[in-house]
């Protein structure tokens, strides 16, 4: 049976890697206009035996609108593993819930200051997707990752 999409539709959706060998950043989620992703939890297995350089590691991060600043296509981070916290064969699991718009909001000089430019963030009246990414920390580091999550689609 077919999923439907159609507008007003929520689907809990799953997504698994293999990173290549290019330390990236690698799509995790790549946002559609007038979609709410809410990230469940991003599962990372260190498949190495152990890390051969002191930057391995991998991040975990969005590229998508600042609206403090009102800038478009900026990389946050909101996990940095390149502290050799996480060592071969280990897992990490970030199961803090979080959402992001599919797409950036109208452009706007930031701060968030109105009405108006917090509506411009929920419009999604952009060209400009946003997207979750994950980025090895070398490219002999060896990530075998799983993210699920819930995607609205407000179309």
């Amino acid at each position: 049976m077919a999923i439907v999409r159609t507008a007003g539709s929520e689907i809990i959706r799953s997504a698994h890697f293999k990173l290549p060998s290019a330390v990236g950043p690698h799509t995790l989620i790549l946002g559609k206009q007038h979609h709410v992703y809410t990230v469940l939890s991003i599962i990372c297995q260190c498949s190495y035996d152990s890390p051969t350089n002191a930057n391995d590691g991998l991040t975990i991060g969005i590229i998508g609108y600042d609206a403090l600043a009102g800038t478009s296509a900026q990389t946050m981070h909101i996990h940095e593993g390149t502290d050799g916290s996480i060592t071969g064969r280990d897992t990490f699991v970030w199961n803090d819930k979080f959402s992001f718009n599919g797409f950036e909001p109208t452009d706007f000089t930031g701060p968030i200051d109105s009405d108006a430019k917090q509506d411009a963030i929920a419009d999604q009246g952009s060209s400009v997707a946003q997207k979750l990414f994950a980025t090895k920390g070398h490219t002999n580091d060896q990530w075998h990752i799983n993210v699920t999550f819930i995607d609205q689609n407000n179309e």
